[in-house]
Parts: C-alpha cells; sequence; structure tokens
C-alpha cells in the first residue's frame, strides 16, 4: 500500500523561490574595509535569477560543474542559490588548499566556470594554466581586466555580466536525488576526496540546522557565519538561513579578532559559528580590549574538539553559551550537537556539553572495534564511529571516464551503508558521543591508549596556555609516548615542568607526558584544525626543540 502524498521534490529552485518572496525583508550583510554591504533576501533572489542567466548565456545547462572561489559575502551566497536552484552543481574551491590540491581538485570535478573574489585574483591566477575544464572566470568584487588568462578561458566582470540580464529566471523542478554542491575534504591523508551532496540531502539537513535541538535557527535570527562557505558549506547555515528567513552577516575576507570584535559590535548578531581556533583567538583580544557580546544567545563551534576552558571563559565572563557539535564534509556536516538533556544543571549539564554531543532522529551511529564487531553504548567502550543517515555521503566522486584527472575511492571508508568516520569515543546510554580521538592520533603507550584530545584540552586550560596540540612520537621502552607543542599567551612564561605539575590532578600519572615544545604556532590544515601531520614531520625531521622532563 502507498501513501497518498503529493511526490513533490525537495530541491533548491523552491528554497530559493520560498526565501526570496516569504522572506524578503531579511537581508545579508557583507563586512567590509568602509561600509558594509547590504542586501535584502529579495534582492539575493533577483540577483540569483541574474546570475542564472548569465550562466545559461555562458553554456552552463544541465548539470556542469560551476565553482566559486571566494569569502563569505553577498556574490558567495547568490550563487549557494542560482548554481544548483538552476540545476547546475555548485563546487565549492577551498581557497587555502595547498597549489597542487587545489589544481587536482579543480580537474577532478571538472569545473568548467569560475566565479573568484577580486582579492583572490593573484592566487587563482597562477593556477589556471593548469585547470583543464575551466571555459570561463567571472571576477566579483574586482576588476576582471587584472586577470591574465591562458587561450581558451575568457573572464568576465561579475556585475557587468549580471546587469546585462534580467532579474526573473524560470526556476526549473529537479530531480531532489541529483546533485546540487560538491565539496572537497582538505586532504589531509592523500589526495582531496569530493563529496556529492543532493538537493535532498541538503534540504532535510537544512531543516535539522533549524530544529531547537540542531542550531535552534529562527527567522528572530541574525547568524554570523564565520566558518568558510568552502568549509562543509558553512555549516549549512546559508541554505538553513533561507529556510527560516534568519538574517546572515558575512564576514568576507576580515577574519582577525579585531574585525570580528568590530562585526560583533556594529551587527550585534544573535547567533555565530566558527573552528575552536577563532574563538581562543576573539577572547585573548576581549581581555585586552573588554566588549559586551551578550546579545549572542549562542555560539556554535565545531571542526576539531572544543577545550571546556574556552566554554566556561564564554559562558561565565561573557554570558554566551558555547554549543559543541561534531561533523565532517562526509555528513554535510551536522552529526551530533552537544544540548544537555531536559531536566540537568550545573556540573552534571556541564558534563554533557563537553561531548560532541546527540545524535539527531536521520543519523544512526555505531561504534566498531578492531575486530569487526559492534560495541555497546555504555558509555566506556571505545570504538570507531561509524554513521548512516539522509544527508550522510555513500561514496566518493569518481571524476567521467574521459577526464584526465581520475583519483581513488577508499573501499575502507564505506562499507556494509556506513560511512568510517575515523574518530574514535564511546557513547553513552542516551546517545551522547564523546570523541577521544582520531584513530590515526591516538597514542598507543606501552599496550594502552592515551587520548591526544583529552590532554590537549588539559593544558590549554592552563591561564598561560593559548594553543596546545599533541602527537605520539617513538618510544624504546613504551611503542610511543606523547609530545605536548605549546603556544603561550603574549606576554605570559610558564615552564614544561610547571605545565606537567599542572595536569597531575588532571590525568592518570602514566600518561603525564615527558616531551614539551614550545612553539609560536601550531600548524594549521586548510580548514583551521591543527594539523598533526605537518607537527610529525617538524618532530621527525628535527625542527623542533624538545624538552625532555625526567
Amino acid at each position: 500500500m502507498l501513501g497518498t502524498m503529493q511526490d513533490v521534490p525537495l530541491s533548491l529552485s523552491q528554497l530559493l523561490r520560498y526565501g526570496a518572496s516569504t522572506h524578503g525583508a531579511s537581508e545579508v550583510v557583507t563586512w567590509t574595509d568602509a561600509e558594509p554591504r547590504r542586501e535584502t533576501f529579495a534582492q539575493v533572489g533577483e540577483r540569483a535569477a541574474q546570475l542564472a542567466n548569465a550562466l545559461r548565456s555562458l553554456g552552463i545547462t544541465a548539470d556542469q560543474r560551476v565553482a566559486t572561489f571566494m569569502w563569505n559575502n553577498n556574490e558567495h551566497l547568490e550563487a549557494y542559490l542560482a548554481i544548483p536552484a538552476m540545476g547546475a552543481v555548485l563546487h565549492t574551491l577551498n581557497i587555502r588548499l595547498f597549489p597542487d590540491q587545489l589544481i587536482f581538485v579543480a580537474n577532478h570535478a571538472e569545473d568548467e566556470v569560475i566565479i573568484v573574489d577580486g582579492t583572490l585574483v593573484p592566487l587563482l591566477a597562477k593556477q589556471l594554466p593548469e585547470l583543464k575544464t575551466v571555459r570561463h572566470v567571472i571576477v566579483a568584487n574586482g576588476d576582471a581586466a587584472s586577470l591574465e588568462a591562458p587561450d581558451g578561458v575568457k573572464v568576465h566582470s561579475y556585475e557587468a555580466l549580471l546587469a546585462a540580464q534580467p532579474t526573473s529566471f524560470d526556476w526549473p523542478e529537479i530531480d531532489e536525488n541529483s546533485a546540487a554542491a560538491m565539496c572537497y575534504t582538505s586532504g589531509t591523508t592523500g589526495d582531496p576526496k569530493g563529496v556529492v551532496y543532493s538537493h535532498r540531502s541538503i534540504w532535510l539537513h537544512s531543516m535539522q540546522v533549524c530544529m531547537t535541538d540542531g542550531m535552534a535557527l529562527s527567522q528572530a535570527d541574525k547568524a554570523l557565519a564565520i566558518v568558510p562557505q568552502f568549509h562543509a558549506m558553512s555549516w549549512g547555515l546559508p541554505y538553513a538561513a533561507f529556510m527560516v528567513g534568519a538574517s546572515l552577516v558575512m564576514p568576507d575576507r576580515f577574519l582577525q579578532p579585531g574585525p570580528i570584535a568590530e562585526i560583533l559590535a556594529t551587527e550585534k548578531p544573535t547567533f555565530a559559528a566558527a573552528v575552536p581556533t577563532v574563538w581562543q583567538g576573539l577572547l585573548q583580544h576581549l581581555e585586552a580590549n573588554p566588549q559586551d557580546i551578550s546579545h549572542l544567545r549562542e555560539v556554535v563551534v565545531g571542526g576539531s574538539a572544543v577545550p571546556p576552558a574556552m566554554m566556561h571563559t564564554f559562558a561565565e565572563e561573557h554570558g554566551v553559551p558555547v554549543l559543541h557539535a561534531w561533523g565532517m564534509t562526509e555528513t554535510s556536516p551536522l552529526g551530533s550537537v552537544a544540548r544537555a538533556p531536559q531536566g540537568t544543571s550545573g556540573e552534571q549539564a556541564w558534563a554533557y556539553r563537553y561531548t560532541q554531543g546527540r545524535f539527531p532522529a536521520s543519523v544512526r551511529a555505531r561504534l566498531i572495534d578492531d575486530s569487526g564487531a559492534e560495541l555497546p553504548w555504555d558509555g566506556e567502550s571505545v570504538g570507531e564511529l561509524e554513521v548512516r543517515g539522509p544527508w550522510i555521503a555513500s561514496a566518493y566522486h569518481v571524476s567521467s571516464p574521459a577526464g584526465e584527472a581520475t583519483g581513488t575511492v577508499d573501499p575502507e571508508k564505506f562499507h556494509d551503508g556506513w560511512l568510517r568516520t575515523g574518530d574514535v569515543g564511546h557513547i553513552t546510554p542516551d546517545g551522547f558521543l564523546t570523541l577521544t580521538d582520531r584513530s590515526k592520533d591516538v597514542i598507543k603507550s606501552g599496550g594502552e591508549w592515551i587520548s591526544s584530545v583529552e590532554l590537549e584540552n588539559s593544558v590549554m586550560a592552563h591561564p598561560a596556555v593559548a594553543e596546545a596540540a599533541v602527537i605520539g612520537i617513538p618510544d624504546e621502552k613504551w611503542d610511543e609516548r606523547p609530545l605536548v607543542a605549546v603556544v603561550l599567551k603574549e606576554g605570559e612564561q610558564v615552564s614544561a615542568a610547571e605545565l606537567r605539575d599542572f595536569l597531575g590532578d588532571k590525568v592518570a600519572k602514566w600518561q603525564l607526558p615527558e616531551n614539551w615544545t614550545f612553539v609560536d604556532e601550531v600548524p594549521k590544515t586548510s580548514v583551521g584544525k591543527f594539523d598533526k601531520k605537518r607537527l610529525r614531520t617538524a618532530n621527525a625531521e628535527g625542527e623542533l626543540e624538545i624538552t625532555r622532563l625526567a
């Protein structure tokens, strides 16, 4: 027996029509070095129509890939909506990839058009001759004449291209399982891998972002989207905002603590999202330059583990709750959110908030041990996390047979209908996930596991420490022991011995690190996570000055 409901596709063309009309008065604000640029959702809809018409005139007629090489701004939002709504595929290029990775990604995706921000033209120009399928480059917020393109590539001005087009477009009804957008992993191990989101997956994910047990985004919010639009689709915020009418604040290239503080003071957003390193920098700025940020009802932090000390500082000194979330490019990215259960308070509530959170109804999860057996949700059994659901990837993108770039797909990443996340942790009976490490980062010492994440959080609780990253290094007696790389706050001094003493009542005695190094900065990946691969290389090549305690 079948249901009697209408079979209406969950299409981003419908999302665009709805947001531009029903929530036409909501706005997107882009920060600049002068006055902020403001645009209503109704205007976004008109300019998205002009962009769609322009892309049609350039030969984008089906599901060709249209890439963006841009900051978070008005034009990027227009592309986010227009490209998938017209039936093409949005490909967000990570501006922080190494040049060879950027070339690989653009060729592997077979991008035909790239929309680039004017400030990023010099960066793109260096790789453009190696991009085999690109036929058109559109320069936004800059001089198109500044880009010297290779033969066969035409350069256009974004504004001139749009100005020649009508402000309406016959948005097609699109199969909800069709590709809408694609984003590549950061390539910390091997080549970046392409994840292709469908219209259906983005629609359902956007609904979860708006749910009260998600990010609780609503039309009453003004959301500061610091997390880049090229990083896991800005955690779904642009589409969720258009779904419910939440206004957006886009920081463009002004991502340093000073400008972020100025954006907060001027626009007074109610919600914000970014990786931990952004918020650590802001807290240091606020120590020296106090200001009221209590207009933020909530800050969502993900991408890597959030130090509990940072959560307490935000709550106790600034009146801002930090919501810990977990996800990855392959999960769209919202996988779990750490809202304490109803009826909990005090230390009990904090214990829940320290976790990576509870899975929503649409995301199934399981823990698998080294033998492949499924482990219980008892809050103690530790295994690799596997997930599945309607916005979870089931495979990586493989370029067409005609393309020169082929790439490889790791058959171990997807099996039995589940995504192997590479994250290691445990789950409580009521569904709260605690990640203790990445499978490649866990430190195996004397047959026991040491969590690098737990050590990092404990070290970063010291008032003199700005950042701390932990890796395992070879040890003749124990196989591996932890090495702690520490960045001190400006003007602070503390010794390795003092830091180890500080850990005395926080971790087991046998886990206390003997190896310490003080660095100016912990290397970061293209999405702002600690780059432990580079730390390991620096150690192996003798570049780190290590203090070894007895």
